[in-house]
């Protein structure tokens, strides 16, 4: 190699990379987050903290039990926006519509007939799971029975052919239901009608003597049904055939309203009656992000699995008779419980990690070696910008005798004075200097 020539300028100050300890981390880190940023748009691990709910009719069963859910979510820093509807028909379709922006409603069984195909059912809704039983419950007035039946006893539902019957606003789930059964029974469709409002409407209606009965789907503790259950000169429908129709229509199950449980006081009903009931369920759309779904399953199981009048405690909600598909998470839920996490963590901690972990462990386990394998790499490289003076200071070295002493003394000075500028970390200081000092012990043997 040829020795640096006498009289070259002095180049900039040149700067070695930091310290490789420092530097390592930087690059470590750097690349983790790179994979990780990646890894968190793809995933999508945090939710916006907003859901709208279609619920119902005011002081209908589906508004208090969104009250419930409202309380639970805010709990977890989510925001629930309860729409009132009219019922379950209304509610499904704004589900279905993208630009209502609701995304989750609570739906009555029996509103719509099951898919043609199984196979393809649909795929816009999802299921949460059932959350409890619905009865259709058939009030009718007193006075209307002595008075169209000539007081024979009303025991078959084709007796109440003529009668007015209000099956409650047309946007809600009773219509629909009420219209499947009526050929069966043999009740006239001439006798049903939709109501002209909201079910108070209806309630007033038949209160003040407009309507002859009212047919209502809700939940045994919804407001209305409990005011209509202890209101004098309204009595309620002993449906004696509702195993039978349990039998022919499958969204429908058998109930049994004990003797005294209305009223225990007063023994209200004063013999056991027989109900029919559809199943409530919880349904989203299938976009709603998954850990959503897990926090709304997890508010439905403390909202619904209270005992009551007919379900056991725990019973609700589950996945039985689900109306549409059952989303994977909700299915998670029910069959392993609440990811480990979120028993020890905040919800969106917990959640963040239970979907970030597929990424986080190997990139861990990629890093890991990756880290013990940069640091030698630095420190090579920083060595090198030092050691490379040594060749050069061999060739002058091996040059004597062979050079006029006086020129390679000059090139010398260059090599100690183009050294002087360099700068390294501080712990690479002393080879900085041994360099130095070896540079002047080149000097003394070429002067020598």
């Amino acid at each position: 190699m040829n020795p640096a020539p006498t009289g070259t300028r002095p180049r900039p100050r040149r700067r070695f990379l930091p310290d490789p300890g420092p530097l390592s981390t930087l690059l470590v880190f750097a690349l983790g987050a790179a994979v990780l940023w990646g890894a968190y748009r793809a995933l999508d691990p945090t939710p916006d903290k907003h859901i709208v709910a279609a619920t119902g009719t005011a002081q209908g069963a589906y508004a208090e039990y969104g009250k419930r859910y409202v309380a639970l979510l805010k709990a977890n820093g989510v925001t629930l926006t309860l729409r009132p509807t009219q019922g379950t028909k209304d509610n499904l379709a704004l589900l279905r519509d993208p630009t209502s922006g609701v995304q989750v409603a609570l739906v009555q069984g029996g509103v719509e007939p099951p898919p043609a195909d199984p196979d393809n059912p649909d795929t816009e809704l999802v299921s949460l799971g059932s959350v409890a039983y619905e009865p259709l419950w058939l009030f009718y007035r007193e006075d209307s029975a002595r008075r169209l039946l000539k007081g024979r006893p009303l025991t078959e539902l084709s007796q109440m052919a003529g009668w007015r019957i209000n099956t409650g606003p047309p946007g809600g789930g009773t219509g629909p239901l009420v219209a499947q059964l009526a050929p069966v029974v043999g009740l006239p469709a001439s006798s049903l009608h939709s109501g002209d409002g909201a079910t108070v409407n209806g309630i007033v209606d038949l209160v003040q003597g407009r309507e002859d009965a009212l047919a209502l789907v809700s939940a045994a503790d919804a407001p209305f049904v409990q005011y209509l259950l202890h209101t004098p000169g309204i009595r309620l429908f002993d449906f004696t055939e509702a195993e039978a129709l349990a039998r022919r229509f499958p969204f429908l199950h058998p109930l049994k309203l004990p003797r005294g449980l209305i009223d225990p006081a007063k023994v209200q009903p004063p013999q056991d009656m027989q109900l029919v009931a559809a199943t409530a369920s919880l349904v989203a759309r299938r976009d709603l992000h998954p850990a959503l779904i897990q926090l709304l399953v997890q508010a439905a199981q403390r909202v619904h699995g209270q005992p009551g009048w007919f379900s056991s405690e725990g019973e609700f909600p589950n996945v039985q008779a689900p109306i549409f598909p059952l989303a994977p998470e909700a299915e998670r839920i029910y069959r392993s419980g609440p990811p480990l996490l979120q028993r020890y963590l905040p919800f969106w901690l917990a959640n963040f990690f239970d979907r970030m972990w597929i990424v986080i462990l190997p990139l861990i386990a990629a890093l890991l070696p990756l880290s013990r394998v940069l640091p030698p790499l630095v420190v090579l490289r920083l060595r090198s910008r030092i050691f490379r003076w040594y060749r050069q200071l061999r060739a002058l070295e091996d040059a004597r005798g062979l050079r006029p002493t006086a020129e390679l003394l000059s090139d010398l000075d260059a090599i100690d004075a183009r050294v002087a500028e360099v700068e390294v970390p501080l712990s690479y200081a002393e080879e900085l200097y041994t360099l130095r000092s070896h540079i002047a012990m080149v000097r003394g043997r070429l002067a020598a």
